[in-house]
């Protein structure tokens, strides 16, 4: 699972996987849509009770969900765009990836170093804004 020539992510989940191990682009979507799908089903993080209090660590739950999308959306981007491209899908591509960059600046929710592999294609949206 890379992002260009300079990244490459490993994939943990801290529980079954606690050392990060190689695995390719799917693979790495696969354990992270499983991971994802038990950490909003876990109701010690993502209360379903109103009222229901969110544990300390929620930002920091949060914060990895997103780290590890954004890290999907770099696959894409560095991988398969011209692909995008040739489908002429470009312009959904685009305007999911800049509402989801909104998002997370408007949160604070990935640290600025973990943008690098996007970090022109994130200048070009946060600038106008």
């Amino acid at each position: 699972m890379t992002a260009g020539p300079k990244y490459e992510y490993r994939w943990a989940d801290g529980v079954q996987i606690k050392k990060p191990i190689e695995v390719s682009a799917p693979k790495y979507v696969e354990y992270l849509m499983d991971w994802i799908e038990s950490q909003l089903d876990d109701e010690s993080i993502f209360p379903q009770k109103l009222g229901a209090p969110f544990p300390p660590n929620f930002k920091e739950v949060v914060k990895t969900i997103f780290k590890r999308l954004f890290r999907v959306y770099a696959h894409i981007y560095h991988s398969h765009f011209q692909k995008i491209v040739s489908l002429k899908e470009e312009a959904h591509l685009n305007t999911c990836f800049k509402h989801f960059i909104l998002f997370t600046c408007e949160f604070g929710l990935i640290d600025k170093k973990e943008l690098a592999p996007l970090q022109e294609l994130i200048d070009s949206i946060i600038v106008p804004y």
